[in-house]
């Protein structure tokens, strides 16, 4: 399949919008998903960089106190920087300083921006203070396991709206057009993920069952392939003193550059 068919999940969303059986997708910004500037019009592809947590919500606590939305951040503006610096990509972060952003409107600024990815970046904190590593997950409303199931309630509470809203339109056409988009959104973020994967095995610890699934709020998106990145434990001593470090967030941040570049050429 071609770039530009991978591509049409949205244009098939738009055109059915325009159609006696139309869908508009709401995005923050009150405007139609017919609305988003095509993909096909723009030079670059926009990457969207969403750091966890921020503001009034922390995150994961390390055992010496470091902030999860600390390190998110830090990592996410070292990822944007390098991105940019190929000079292929417009990247966008769904927040840019210690703020807190609801899930649902991470989702939805990524759509408003017609994003080409959205990659989530996190960092863990486990019960068991020996694991450490760096994880992927991608979406599935049947978790792959039990810890991925936990983490993504730990994660979904801030809030649980997702970013779609379907409601106004005839059930059975909204989940056609629904099952439509995400399947194909779905391969692509698969596809992505084991870039991720591939990437951060060449440089850092990864914990075991790297990739794993759930049902993120942050990665509901239909028409935006997506993944969510744990960079590593906080509860893991040696693993919190290396995430504090700029040089190891650098290290990252360079893997999940490669990974990146890697899913936009092989699309």
């Amino acid at each position: 399949m071609s770039c530009d068919e991978k591509l049409l999940r949205r244009d098939l969303l738009r055109l059915m919008g325009c159609s006696a059986v139309g869908i508009a997708v709401a995005v923050g910004t009150g405007r139609a998903l017919a609305e988003v500037p095509s993909r096909s019009a723009r030079k670059l592809r926009t990457v969207m960089i969403d750091p966890g947590h921020g503001g009034l919500d922390p995150g994961a606590i390390g055992v010496s106190g470091t902030y999860e939305k600390s390190v998110t951040l830090a990592t996410a503006h070292e990822v944007a920087r390098l991105l940019e610096a190929t000079g292929r990509f417009s990247v966008r972060l769904t927040r840019d300083t210690d703020v807190f952003v609801p899930l649902a409107e991470r989702v939805e600024r990524a759509q408003a921006a017609a994003a080409d990815l959205f990659m989530s970046i996190h960092a863990d904190a486990n019960p068991n203070h020996s694991i450490r590593g760096a994880s992927v997950y991608t979406l599935s409303e049947q978790a792959s396991d039990a810890e991925a199931e936990d983490l993504a309630a730990r994660e979904n509470r801030a809030d649980t709206v997702a970013g779609v809203d379907l409601s106004h339109h005839e059930p059975i056409v909204s989940e056609i057009l629904y099952d439509l988009a995400r399947r194909q959104t779905n391969n692509m973020s698969l596809r992505f993920a084991q870039n991720l994967v591939t990437e951060l095995g060449h440089q850092v610890v990864l914990m075991n069952h790297t990739h794993r699934a759930a049902g993120f709020v942050v990665l509901k998106a239909p028409d935006v392939p997506s993944a969510l990145v744990e960079l590593g434990c906080l509860s893991n001593w040696s693993e919190e003193r290396e995430l504090r470090q700029p040089l190891y967030q650098s290290k990252l941040a360079a893997s999940l550059v490669r990974s990146v570049n890697d899913y936009f050429e092989r699309s």
